[in-house]
């Protein structure tokens, strides 16, 4: 397997948003712990899993749209050559190449008809295969959502397990804390894989985090107040 962590990423940010947002719908709503804990795990599971299916299809159909474009391309530079090795003279002239270093070019590339496909693909379509796999991008989506998704629901996993007389708004305080720090994290994640620095990549997703998780919590306290 392949690890993405584009899709990891954009597991665990939504995983986090998600379920803080039905943990403040159901604290909203005054429910108990159990239910936050049902409804937070339920959710972990079916969204998880409709987002890991969701990027599974949206990988698949890219790859089956390039191959049919790469198919098209392939047929076209067999059956209208000449057409073909005109639009890479095109294409290359508008980059500023001109006279014999032109020719040169159009002759190099037309030469080997994969380079030829290749070009045309990455320069007349804008289309690029990045080599991956539909099962890899579900994976990593999956488990981001799940492991940085869950940690809003610690507090109250804590609460229902211990004796600790602990109240649901304050497990609704740390579970907001907690949310904050897997926002903190996620952006660690990302700074470290791109090689940027640390602390800014954490507080920038900090930052965008908490303006998405205050929505969800402004919509679930909301929805939470209709149902009393």
């Amino acid at each position: 397997m392949k690890w993405h962590f584009e899709d990891f990423i954009y597991g665990s940010f939504d995983g986090s948003v998600t379920t803080f947002a039905i943990v403040a719908g159901a604290v909203g709503a005054s429910l108990s712990p159990v239910i936050v804990l049902i409804l937070g795990f339920a959710n972990l599971a079916a969204d998880g899993f409709s987002m890991a299916v969701g990027n599974y299809q949206a990988t698949k159909a890219r790859i089956e749209f390039i191959q049919k474009e790469r198919k098209r391309e392939e047929w076209e530079i067999d059956n209208m050559a000449d057409t073909e090795r005109q639009e890479i003279r095109d294409i290359y002239a508008k980059k500023g190449f001109a006279n014999e270093l032109l020719d040169e070019i159009v002759k190099v590339i037309t030469a080997r008809k994969k380079v030829w496909i290749d070009t045309m693909m990455k320069e007349e379509l804008g289309l690029i295969e990045d080599g991956r796999r539909p099962l890899d991008t579900a994976i990593s989506t999956i488990v981001g959502f799940v492991s940085i998704g869950m940690i809003p629901l610690i507090p109250f996993v804590f609460l229902y397990v211990t004796e600790i007389h602990l109240s649901v708004q304050n497990s609704f305080l740390y579970s907001t804390v907690f949310t904050g720090g897997a926002f903190f994290l996620i952006g660690l994640i990302k700074g470290k894989i791109v090689k940027k620095s640390l602390i800014r990549s954490g507080t920038m997703t900090l930052l965008i985090g908490a303006i998405a998780a205050t929505a969800a919590y402004i919509v679930g306290t909301l929805l939470g107040n209709l149902i009393k």
